[in-house]
């Protein structure tokens, strides 16, 4: 006859894993904080400034790494920008359920993808804000802040209406570094000199207040004066100062892309909206833990070595049990 103790590992490891199977849960609050992420693919984001990697390089690990360590529910989506305005390519999905969807068409980003070669930050922020909003979720626009043309003397719009939130995060070092230049094959081919790119801001709007006293000044034909032709536009840093004066008006955080994704959470909980959602909570990986040590605890004491070399199931013979 089998002892009882003998069917209690068993008849606990059934119990556990029927319960295991069950799953039980029990309803818990969570704070979502979604996301439409727009990344800058313009040409200074090929500046190889971050650790020997290019700007969009970086963007794309980090980002990866920041999507995949959000709660499932967390609702991301990705677009690009370059110009004036933002393309979205994934509407907000589920991480965890479109993880692979979205890990590809990160890993697929390329400046190749870019529609003309203008990089208006302040102009695709506002439309980033704008799509994020339609969507009903915060931004975060990765980009190195680096205006092409230069902004006019007026500087740069305000986005009008409500503003979703979110955060914009800086990608690139504090020393100018060269933007490559490539040829019509794609092939890189040295890098932007001054004479190709315009250092002036762009001709419109108000002129500047000393726009009087600067060469080559007329108050009809010339009223901008051409004191800024000359400049260091050929070169990109991250313009970390036009980036918070961008983010100011809507309560943007602002983060350093090299700080990782630890700081772009920390700014995201601080700057936006969560979604609270509720979500069951189930128990069935502890059960399954519990099935799997009653099975240990029944087969172990059978099939370990003892101590005095004789086997567990074969007990030594007392005096008195042979006659």
């Amino acid at each position: 006859m089998i002892a009882p103790r003998r069917l209690l590992p068993p008849l606990l490891a059934a119990g556990f894993a029927g319960l295991a199977a069950l799953n039980p849960a029990w309803p818990v609050t969570r704070d979502l904080r979604d996301a439409l992420i727009v990344i800058d693919i313009t040409r200074s984001m090929n500046v190889r400034d971050m650790a020997g990697r290019s700007r969009l390089d970086a963007a794309r690990a980090v980002l990866r790494d920041w999507i995949s360590r959000q709660p499932c529910g967390t609702r991301a989506g990705l677009a690009v920008f370059t110009e004036r305005r933002t393309l979205t390519l994934i509407a907000p999905v589920d991480v965890c359920a479109d993880f692979a969807s979205l890990d590809r068409a990160l890993a697929a980003l390329d400046w190749r993808m870019a529609w003309e070669g203008d990089s208006m930050v302040s102009k695709g922020l506002n439309h980033g804000l704008a799509r994020a909003r339609a969507f009903g979720v915060p931004l975060v626009f990765v980009t190195d802040g680096h205006e092409a043309p230069p902004l006019p003397y007026s500087g740069p719009e305000t986005f009008s209406g409500d503003c979703p939130g979110g955060v914009i995060v800086g990608a690139g070092g504090d020393v100018p570094a060269p933007i490559p230049k490539f040829d019509d094959d794609g092939r890189e081919a040295g890098f932007y000199g001054p004479a190709d790119v315009q250092h002036a801001p762009a001709r419109r709007g108000p002129p500047p207040p000393d726009a009087a006293s600067r060469p080559g000044f007329h108050p009809r034909n010339n009223p901008y004066g051409e004191a800024d032709l000359d400049g260091t536009e050929h070169l990109s840093a991250l313009r970390a100062s036009h980036l918070r004066r961008l983010a100011a008006p809507c309560g943007l955080g602002v983060v350093r892309l090299s700080e990782g994704p630890a700081a772009l959470d920390a700014a995201m909980a601080a700057h936006a909206p969560a979604r609270t959602v509720t979500v069951r909570r189930g128990f069935a990986p502890l059960f399954g833990l519990f099935a799997l040590a009653a099975l240990v605890a029944g087969w172990a004491p059978r099939h370990l070595p003892p101590r005095n070399g004789r086997s567990r199931a074969f007990p030594a013979p007392q005096t008195g049990d042979i006659q």
